[in-house]
């Protein structure tokens, strides 16, 4: 169950902060073709006549341009006896299917969790300077840990990537 309360003291086990999204350094070689591939899209649903697209478009590339302008906020992060605390929302261990780290230095230092609904997405928490060995023996206590996954979903890597 979500619900919008603060753990108390005694229940909080371990806790850290880490910016909301990672700002990636855009040049103007990036600037350049993102703006190609703006342009190239709208010629395409103006041929299509698919005007729908083409405002989907335009609000993609003002939301994109916006979102650099502004600095990630710092989320709160809580490992608790009942569950995890992400800013202010409180998801309890029966919600959570499991969990996995990412651990490559220098790369990708990242705790995913998987929740047992296909409805809401898996959460992702940077493990800035946390110990991984340490966090993970503590979730072991809650939740299963998937030993199967390897590599940072499809979809981390594709935004990375292209610098999104």
């Amino acid at each position: 169950m979500e619900q919008e309360e603060q753990p108390s003291k005694q229940d909080l086990l371990m806790s850290w902060q880490f910016p909301e999204y990672l700002k990636p350094e855009r040049g103007k070689v990036w600037y350049f073709w993102f703006f190609t591939i703006v342009v190239l899209l709208l010629v395409y649903s103006m041929v299509t006549i698919n005007f729908l697209f083409a405002i989907i478009v335009i609000m993609g590339t003002i939301i994109t341009l916006m979102r650099s302008k502004y600095h990630p906020n710092a989320v709160d992060f809580a490992i608790t006896k009942d569950g995890l605390m992400v800013e202010g929302k409180f998801y309890a261990y029966d919600l959570i299917k499991d969990f996995y780290i990412i651990y490559k230095p220098k790369e990708i230092k990242n705790l995913y969790f998987e929740f047992k609904s296909l409805v809401r997405p898996r959460i992702i928490i940077p493990l800035e300077d946390q110990n991984p060995l340490a966090v993970r023996d503590l979730l072991k206590q809650y939740l299963d840990e998937n030993l199967e996954k390897e590599e940072e979903p499809a979809s981390e890597a594709f935004r990375k990537l292209f610098k999104l």
